[in-house]
């Protein structure tokens, strides 16, 4: 009779001390959630107090994010839920075996019970209040998007930086805010993914991940703290004068992200080398013709015709296209500095280009240009922005061209591409700018489709 007593006695206990966890743990948590209250000055009977709490569109727009607010409780709410219900059905079934020795339920305990009431706990006083800001000041701000995020990384990383020396600093400012890209919020998922690593560790080999989150408007990506790794097997690049007509070697990328495992079967001649934009771009004879050689079509300019328009000049500028570099590498012949726009769309045009011992400027569509006003004295686009560009989009980036470009500088428009019908639009997206012509072709790509290339010097604009 004792004996089968015994099981249900230490079932019993067990049931018991969970009870007073769960009791223990409400306590801690109306506790903590009235001291909070109380230290923002809830509970302080004034008409400034009462209007802060009862005015829900003013705190709103002073930056309590109800929403996000609410969406943390919720999940942490769940989380307990989903605990609870995880705990009741394990006690049942444990209570029909009849078997359950101390090992066995100190193991529940501590891998069931313990460490995800830890993480819901650490989640609650993640939660971050409003702050009054100023001595009974109505004005209650809250940092942007703090409590969007449960990865610790992405908060430390949003969360504004002080001064040290508590002065303002050589920016003019109180603080340092890092940014992220709005739209990181709709990508929760993928970011916290991103973010969760072991700080001074190796990070993972996720740049395709990194990549996914930029074109996806998640830009700029938050830094981050670990390290990236390389190819094990890394070689010194080639001399400057054989890397800019060679194929690097393939020891020096990283190819488990990618389609192919080499350079080689990067060429157009392989239909499963993982890319179709640019196909040519990795085989250097190919390479070796474009902008040097004379073409039987209208709208191929070549390189020393246009330096010719300006002599002496140009000196930097912007390649923003898809490419491996090779008009840069032609531009640097003719003592040109240019960087080059990439992203990894299938294919190592990032390590290429930089292998060649060329700039590539990781960038997407989605960002503005990170140089200052009137400071290029070219922009080249070839191979990005073509017919299937919309057009707000694509005002949107010619403004931004027009910005960096100097007084006199050259946008060279090459071999754009776009349906008959849509020609006129595309045309009065580039001619509103009243930029001087200097060449202007117009050549059949197919029997639906013409090619455009211009060349186009920025006025003046001395005001």
């Amino acid at each position: 009779m004792g004996r089968s007593c015994l099981p249900r006695w230490r079932l019993g206990r067990l049931m018991a001390g969970l009870q007073v966890i769960f009791g223990l743990l409400v306590i801690t948590v109306s506790l903590s959630c009235l001291y909070r209250f109380h230290s923002a000055g809830y509970f302080l009977h004034n008409e400034d107090n009462c209007h802060n709490i009862y005015t829900i569109k003013e705190v709103n727009n002073e930056g309590l994010d109800i929403k996000a607010l609410h969406d943390r409780v919720d999940e942490v709410l769940e989380m307990m839920d989903n605990l609870y219900e995880k705990l009741e059905k394990t006690v049942k079934e444990m209570e029909k075996s009849k078997e359950g020795s101390k090992k066995e339920i100190k193991k529940f305990l501590e891998d069931e019970v313990m460490k995800p009431f830890y993480s819901a706990h650490i989640g609650l006083r993640q939660i971050r209040l409003p702050k009054p800001e100023g001595i009974r000041n109505s004005t209650e701000k809250e940092e942007p998007l703090i409590n969007k995020f449960l990865i610790e990384e992405i908060r430390k990383y949003i969360t504004p930086k002080e001064n040290r020396v508590g002065k303002i600093n050589m920016f003019g400012t109180e603080r340092v805010y890092n940014t992220i890209g709005h739209a990181c919020v709709l990508m929760k998922t993928d970011l916290e993914k991103y973010m969760d690593y072991d700080v001074g560790a190796y990070c993972d080999d996720d740049w395709n991940l990194a990549q996914k989150l930029i074109l996806n408007g998640c830009d700029p990506l938050p830094r981050r703290r670990c390290l990236t790794r390389a190819s094990m097997t890394y070689q010194k690049p080639y001399p400057i004068n054989e890397s800019l007509w060679k194929l690097p070697d393939d020891r020096n990328v990283r190819w488990g992200n990618y389609q192919c495992r080499n350079f080689a079967c990067l060429s157009s001649k392989n239909p499963k080398r993982g890319y179709t934009k640019c196909s040519g771009c990795f085989e250097m004879e190919k390479e070796n013709d474009k902008w040097v050689k004379n073409s039987t079509l209208l709208v191929d300019f070549k390189i020393e015709d246009v330096l010719r328009v300006k002599p002496g000049e140009i000196r930097i500028g912007l390649d923003y296209g898809v490419g491996t570099g090779t008009f840069a590498a032609r531009m640097r012949e003719k003592n040109v500095t240019i960087v080059t726009t990439a992203l990894n769309l299938g294919a190592p045009f990032n390590e290429m280009i930089a292998l060649r011992g060329l700039i590539p400027l990781y960038i997407s569509l989605n960002q503005r240009l990170p140089f200052f006003d009137n400071t290029m004295d070219m922009i080249h686009t070839a191979g990005l922005m073509d017919g299937w560009i919309d057009l707000l989009l694509m005002d949107f980036v010619l403004y931004d061209w027009d910005r960096v470009l100097r007084p006199g500088g050259l946008l060279w428009i090459d071999r754009f591409f776009c349906k008959k019908k849509d020609l006129d639009d595309y045309m009065y997206m580039f001619l509103q700018f009243r930029y001087k012509k200097h060449k202007w072709a117009i050549s059949p790509k197919s029997k639906d489709e013409v090619y455009l290339s211009a060349l186009l010097e920025k006025p003046p604009r001395a005001i």
